[in-house]
């Protein structure tokens, strides 16, 4: 007769998942919401029970073994399995309630998800949010993602996607900074200017700024006196008088609504890349995916607020 698989070792087992799928305890702690020391002890007691050491440790790295490697894949399957019925469970009910895990990058959490956030929750008050931020492009399932918002399309056959507006850059200075140093009539005049521009945290490339001339697309590299890895912080800075620079018109549009940043070249402005929303395919029939990526359609809406604002300024 077999031995039944009790709650301890399944509890385990989702500890030692998310700890192989995030690199770390600390993280998997996080995810799952306990403590780094119960995810150690879970863990352990797996290890005791198989006598199997699943993890090689140091200080810096937690590095799964040939045997941890295995049941690793064998536990992810058992988990999605779970999941599933979890998600058709979800599915019966006609109202979204429970948690919802969304993930997006910080820029678009910060701008468009985060303020609008608490209008969804009064039309679904049973349905609380996860929101996730961060530009890291980790594996949504395994992860337990709901819904994630990424710029640019993951071609995973695992996940559905929908493409819910575009990722529109544009140049932009503050009113004081053009009065102090004259506003650029033409993109050569650039190069008389202080330029703020964005360096990717991922490769860690400065941005080449893209305008729309003659129909096509064009890139220039400016000598840039600052180069800033976050967005938002390159608006900031523009927004104090620090120069002329690239930025997305979801992240410059507060600052042009309250006359802080002006918009330059607009006929240049850029379509690059698309927002898109993406969910697993197991989430198919889920009330809360359905009610948020409803949601997120509403929200960008054509044209969305953000494009109205600049094209307006």
């Amino acid at each position: 007769m077999k031995e039944q698989i009790g709650l301890d070792r399944l509890t385990g087992l989702i500890a030692f998942a998310r700890a192989a799928s995030l690199g770390s305890f600390t993280a998997a702690a996080r995810d799952l919401s306990v403590s780094p020391s119960a995810i150690s002890k879970s863990v352990q007691r797996l290890e005791q029970h198989f006598e199997l050491k699943l993890f090689s440790r140091t200080t810096r790295s937690l590095t799964l073994t040939p045997e941890g490697r295995d049941l690793y894949e064998r536990a992810l399957r058992i988990l999605r399995e779970v999941e599933d019925i979890d998600q058709a469970a979800m599915a019966s009910r006609a109202e979204p309630s429970g948690t919802i895990k969304v993930t997006a990058p910080l820029p678009i959490g910060l701008n468009i998800l985060a303020p609008a956030i608490p209008r969804f929750r009064e039309r679904y008050p049973k349905l609380a949010i996860d929101l996730r931020l961060g530009d890291q492009f980790s594996d949504i399932i395994e992860q337990g993602i709901d819904v994630a918002v990424r710029v640019g399309n993951l071609a995973d056959s695992r996940l559905i996607s929908k493409t819910l507006g575009p990722h529109r850059v544009a140049a932009f200075a503050s009113p004081a900074y053009l009065a102090r140093r004259g506003t650029p009539l033409e993109l050569s005049d650039l190069a008389q200017h202080e330029c703020v521009n964005f360096r990717y945290q991922s490769s860690g490339q400065a941005l080449r700024w893209p305008f729309s001339v003659g129909g096509r697309t064009v890139e220039l590299s400016p000598d840039s006196s600052v180069v800033i890895d976050a967005s938002d912080a390159v608006a900031a800075m523009l927004a104090a008088g620090g120069g002329i620079g690239i930025s997305p018109t979801y992240v410059a549009a507060p600052y042009v609504a309250r006359g802080e940043l002006q918009p330059l070249f607009p006929q240049c402005a850029v379509d690059r890349f698309a927002i898109t929303a993406l969910w697993p395919e197991s989430r198919r029939g889920s009330p809360n995916v359905k009610a948020f990526v409803g949601f997120l359609n509403e929200l960008f809406a054509t044209p969305t607020t953000w494009d109205e604002i600049v094209r307006k300024a």
